[in-house]
């Protein structure tokens, strides 16, 4: 890191350190907010779906998915102890949160400070969302692992199958589960079984339908949002001992610019960059702190359709410092410009 990128790493450090304030008042009007929406939209699907309306039950489904969505952005805030003023009302809060995002809270916790805390580390890949292979270890790996390895960055598996499969199926028993007390992870499951079985007893099968619905949309947003996240072209990745964390925090972290209604929907999480440099600032100060960080410093953002064009970025070219297609792929010459996608 040159002296220039030092002075201004600390500068814009320096700058999100005035968006950090918690505020009860908005963290409950976003909280409790959420959740009403959350159940209406659930149950007005359900009846929909009940009267045979299934045109407009898919409208809702989508609704509800978002819903979903930012119930698990303001989940992984409590994580971070930043969307209340004290640890312990983070805790009952993402405790609670956990019923209906599938996610235990104590493993989510502990799985994505690990996270943060080997963000950009190539010996350190377990710790990320996804898994991304190096192009040397490409021309290195067999015919069965290349197949695996397509199928899991194959945005048609990844992003429905994979999804539902880790929230649904994976999460009831979620990685680093005995390192943080099984108990929890179990009285969460035990949690989300009276939450099915209420949805069963009010309405059937039908009302089951609906939620599993929900849950594919709600993955295939999660996983789509978590994949635009550090998966762009000029994101970060390398090795000790030029390793650089605090890079790493804000160059292999996106801010995708979908618009206002798309930040309002998830949280303001799209602004991961300024997430990750500064985890201290709450989701619902996230936006107008990277909003008002952009007029000083150069904050690259990712548009829609550069974001199509992430999901064909597979390896991680060590040489170039670049995320690249497949070899010979027909992406290789698909780049668009303009964008974090180019910076």
């Amino acid at each position: 890191m040159t002296d220039v990128q030092e002075a201004q790493e600390r500068a814009l450090r320096e700058f999100t350190r005035q968006w950090c304030e918690r505020d009860n008042r908005i963290a409950a009007l976003s909280y409790f907010g959420n959740l009403i929406a959350y159940f209406a939209t659930f149950f007005a699907a359900v009846w929909a779906a009940l009267e045979g309306a299934w045109w407009l039950v898919a409208a809702i489904v989508v609704v509800n998915a978002f819903a979903a969505v930012r119930l698990y952005v303001l989940e992984h805030d409590c994580g971070h102890y930043t969307l209340f003023e004290t640890r312990r009302q983070n805790d009952i809060a993402g405790i609670a949160l956990s019923f209906f995002t599938l996610t235990p809270y104590r493993a989510m916790q502990y799985n994505h400070n690990r996270h943060h805390a080997h963000l950009g580390n190539l010996d350190m890949r377990d710790t990320g969302e996804i898994y991304t292979m190096t192009v040397r270890e490409w021309e290195e790996a067999g015919p069965l692992k290349r197949i695996a390895y397509r199928t899991l960055r194959n945005p048609l598996f990844l992003l429905p199958i994979g999804g539902t499969l880790t929230y649904a199926l994976r999460y009831r028993w979620p990685k680093n589960t005995m390192k943080v007390g099984w108990k929890g992870v179990m009285v969460q499951n035990l949690g989300l079984a009276i939450w099915l079985g209420f949805i069963w007893w009010v309405s059937g099968w039908t009302g089951l339908a609906v939620y599993g619905m929900t849950v594919v949309v709600a993955a295939v947003l999660g996983v789509a949002q978590v994949y635009l996240q550090h998966n762009f072209e000029h994101t970060y990745w390398d090795r000790k001992p030029t390793l650089k964390p605090r890079i790493a925090a804000l160059k292999g972290s996106s801010a995708l610019d979908f618009g206002h209604w798309w930040d309002i929907a998830t949280a303001n999480i799209a602004y991961h960059d300024i997430h990750h440099f500064n985890a201290n600032v709450p989701s619902y100060r996230l936006r107008k702190c990277h909003l008002a960080a952009r007029e000083q410093f150069h904050l690259p953002t990712i548009e829609p359709r550069e974001a199509l064009y992430c999901f064909t970025l597979k390896l991680w070219d060590e040489d170039k410092k670049v995320l690249v297609p497949f070899p010979n792929s027909v992406w290789e010459r698909a780049r668009p410009s303009g964008g974090q996608a180019a910076a």
